[in-house]
C-alpha cells in the first residue's frame, strides 16, 4: 500500500519547511535509532531479565516483525484517517511504547513493549518521506531525500555508540527513555506545523490476505525463536505453530491468486518480473547478513571479550559510516555504471569481510573489528542505490507502490530470520564445540600435565575443573561465532550468480525508473 501525499497548506497559508522539516527528522531519527540502539545493551538485559542468550534476542526481532507486519497498514490508514492523525498517533505510541521498554521488569513485558514499538513505528520513516517529497517542490526533491537519508543513516552511526554510553553511565533502560524528549518534540511539531486534510476514503485494504500473512509471519518467528528451546518437533508448541503456518500460508496464497489486481494484498503480476522476484531474494540475503552481523557482534564482543557497553557500540558505529561514503559515492555512479557490476562489487566486498571475521580468535585488537566493519559497510553501501534501482526497474508505475511495500516486508522478514537463525546456531553450535573440545580433556592429555597449566586447570581440583570448562566454554563459543560469519559470508557469495538473471533498465526513464529514493528499511 502507498502512502498518500502530506497535506498542502490552505491558500495563503505560510509553509514553514525547516520546523516540519526538523520535526519529521526527529521522528525519523527515533526509529532509525531503535534498529541499532538496543543491540550494545542485549547482554546487560539478558542479566536483568533472566534471558538466554537465544531468548533476549527476541527483543530485535519482534520489533522487526511488528514493523514488518505493520507497514502495509500504512497507505490504508492514510487514506481513511489522514496523514496527520496517523503520524501523531505513530510518534505517541512510539513514544509511549519505548516507556514502557524501559520499565520492563520480565522478557515477556519487553518482548510485547518492543511489539507495540515495532507497530507504531513502522509508519514514522515512510510518512516522513511523504511529506518531505510534498512539502518541497519538484527540483528540490535530490536535496530533500537527501537530508533524509542522513537521518535515516543515524541509526547505524549513532545507534550503538549512543546505546553503550547510555548502558555504561546508567543503565540499558535509558536506551528506550532517550526516545522520550525526542519523541514529544516531534509530536509537538507535527501538531503545530502540520496542516491536517480531509481523509479521501479511497484505497481498498484487504483485510483477511493482511490478516492470514499476520498470521503466517507470526508463527513463522516463534517456531524460530522457540524452536530450539522447545527441541524442535519434539514440542507440542512447535507443531503447532508449523500447523499455523502452513494453514495461513495457504490461504494467503489461495485468497490473494483469487481476487482481481487492485483489490489483493499481493498482485501475481509482480511476481512475473524477473528483476522484482531477483531483487526480493537479494534484499532478503541483505536483510539476515546485515541484522545477523550487527546482532552478533556485540554480544561476541562484551560476553567473550569483558568489552564494556560503550567501547563495543564505538567500534561497531563505524560500519555505519562505511555504508554512508558507498552510498555518497554510488549515487554519483548509479546511471553511469552498470548496476550489476556495482551489486556484485558490493556483495564480493560484504562477503570478504565476513570472510575477515571468520578469521576471530579470542585474541582480538580493536583495529580487527573496525575494519571489517567499514569493509562490510562499504559492501552493503554498495548495494542499497543499485538493488533498489535494479528491482524496480522495469516495474510499471502502476504497480510500484504495492511493489515496495512487499520489498520492504522481505527485507524485514530476512532480517528477523537471519537474528533468530545465527542465534540457534550459535547456541547449538556452542554445545557441540563444547562437547568436541572437553572428549580431548583427560588426565593423559599432555597439555595438562605443563606446570603452568595444572596449576590453573587442576583437575583434581574443584575450582580447577570450574576454570577448566570455562575456558572450554568461551573457546567453544568462539568457534561458534566463527561458524556463523562462514554461514553468512557463503550466503552473500551464493547470491551474486543471480545477477545473470537481472536485466538492464530500460532507457526511456518513463517506462520503469525506480522510485525516488533508496530504500529505508535496508540501511536501518
Amino acid at each position: 500500500m502507498s502512502v498518500d501525499a502530506a497535506p498542502k497548506p490552505a491558500a495563503g497559508t505560510a509553509l514553514n519547511r525547516p520546523m516540519i522539516t526538523a520535526s519529521i527528522m526527529l521522528a525519523t531519527i527515533i526509529q532509525a535509532l531503535d534498529g541499532t540502539i538496543a543491540n550494545v545493551a542485549l547482554p546487560h538485559m539478558q542479566g536483568s531479565l533472566s534471558a538466554s542468550s537465544d531468548q533476549i534476542t527476541w527483543v530485535l526481532t519482534s520489533f522487526i516483525v511488528a514493523a514488518a507486519i505493520a507497514t502495509p497498514l500504512n497507505g490504508w490508514l492514510c487514506d481513511r484517517f489522514g496523514l496527520k492523525r496517523i503520524f501523531l498517533v505513530s510518534v505517541a505510541g512510539f513514544t509511549i511504547a519505548s516507556v514502557l521498554c524501559g520499565l520492563s521488569a520480565s522478557l515477556l513485558q519487553i518482548v510485547v513493549a518492543r511489539l507495540l514499538q515495532g507497530v507504531f513505528g513502522a509508519a514514522l520513516v515512510p510518512l516522513s518521506q511523504a511529506v518531505l517529497l510534498d512539502i518541497n517542490p519538484r527540483e528540490k526533491h535530490g536535496s530533500a531525500m537527501a537530508v533524509w537519508g542522513m537521518g535515516v543513516m543515524i541509526g547505524p552511526i549513532l545507534g550503538p555508540t549512543l546505546g553503550g554510553w547510555l548502558t555504561d553511565s546508567y543503565n540499558w533502560r535509558w536506551v528506550f527513555f532517550i526516545n522520550v524528549p525526542l519523541g514529544a518534540l516531534a509530536f509537538y511539531g507535527i501538531w503545530k506545523y502540520i496542516v491536517p486534510q480531509a481523509p479521501l476514503r479511497r484505497v481498498k485494504f484487504d483485510g483477511f490476505g493482511f490478516i492470514t500473512l499476520s498470521f503466517a509471519i507470526g508463527a513463522l518467528q516463534l517456531l524460530l525463536d522457540r524452536g530450539e528451546q522447545n527441541d524442535w518437533f519434539g514440542s507440542t508448541e512447535t507443531w503447532i505453530e508449523a500447523i499455523v503456518l502452513a494453514l495461513s500460508s495457504s490461504y494467503f496464497i489461495a485468497h490473494t491468486a483469487l481476487r482481481p489486481a487492485g483489490q489483493s494484498f499481493l498482485d501475481y503480476r509482480l511476481l512475473a518480473n524477473r528483476n522484482y522476484v531477483t531483487g526480493l531474494l537479494f534484499i532478503f540475503i541483505v536483510g539476515m547478513v546485515l541484522f545477523a552481523t550487527r546482532a552478533l557482534m556485540p554480544s561476541m564482543l562484551q560476553s567473550l571479550m569483558n568489552y564494556p557497553a560503550a567501547l563495543a557500540g564505538l567500534v561497531t558505529a563505524p560500519s555505519g559510516l562505511g555504508t554512508m561514503l558507498a552510498m555518497l559515492v554510488v549515487g554519483r555512479l548509479t546511471g553511469k555504471v552498470d548496476f550489476r557490476l556495482l551489486l556484485g562489487g558490493g556483495f564480493a566486498i560484504t562477503a570478504f569481510s565476513l570472510w575477515q571475521m571468520a578469521q576471530y580468535t579470542l585474541v582480538l585488537s580493536q583495529s580487527d573489528i573496525v575494519w571489517p566493519g567499514i569493509i562490510q559497510g562499504i559492501g552493503l553501501g554498495l548495494v542499497f542505490v543499485p538493488l533498489s534501482a535494479a528491482t524496480f526497474a522495469t516495474l510499471t508505475p502502476a504497480m510500484r507502490a504495492e511493489g515496495t511495500a512487499i520489498y520492504s516486508l522481505v527485507r524485514n522478514i530476512g532480517s528477523s530470520i537471519g537474528i533468530a537463525l545465527v542465534q540457534t546456531l550459535l547456541v547449538r553450535n556452542t554445545q557441540i564445540a563444547h562437547a568436541s573440545l572437553g572428549a580431548h580433556v583427560t588426565y593423559a592429555n599432555p597439555a595438562l600435565q605443563d606446570g603452568g597449566v595444572s596449576s590453573i586447570y587442576n583437575l583434581a581440583s574443584g575450582a580447577g575443573m570450574t576454570a577448566l570448562n570455562g575456558e572450554i566454554t568461551r573457546q567453544a563459543s568462539m568457534i561458534a561465532y566463527v561458524d556463523d560469519y562462514w554461514l553468512m559470508m557463503i550466503l552473500t557469495l551464493a547470491v551474486i550468480p543471480l545477477l545473470f538473471l537481472v536485466k538492464k533498465p530500460a532507457t526511456n526513464p518513463a517506462a520503469g525508473a525506480a522510485p525516488t529514493a533508496v530504500d529505508h528499511a535496508a540501511i536501518d
